[in-house]
């Protein structure tokens, strides 16, 4: 089969794929991420009690609130709906809740 006129079927292609892209975004399948949907793990740092010794914190608490999900502490964001993070270390290692068991890996 031959094709002498290339231009409609290219014309097609195109129309299809931002087609196909407009009914993702219309039912929600897409998500453009934005800078200020992303936390940092440098937003964080852990201040260690040491007993005897006083530390001070802001009266005003975090836009996060945490919570222990499966045996991991899963941060939220109260301000923006829907974003929601795991709480790792610097090599990608999920901090662990204490008093709850970690998921098992069924074998």
């Amino acid at each position: 089969m031959s094709v002498s006129n290339p231009i409609p079927l290219i014309l097609t292609a195109v129309g299809s794929v931002i087609g196909t892209v407009a009914v993702l975004g219309y039912y929600g399948y897409l998500h453009m991420a934005r800078p200020e949907d992303a936390l940092l793990l440098a937003d964080f740092t852990m201040l260690k009690t040491i007993p005897g010794e006083d530390y001070r914190v802001s009266l005003k608490p975090a836009r996060q609130v945490a919570q222990c999900v499966d045996g991991v502490v899963v941060l939220f964001d109260t301000e923006q709906k829907g974003l929601t993070g795991v709480l790792v270390n610097d090599q990608k290692q999920a901090v662990r809740c204490m008093g709850q068991e970690p998921p098992q890996v069924e074998r």
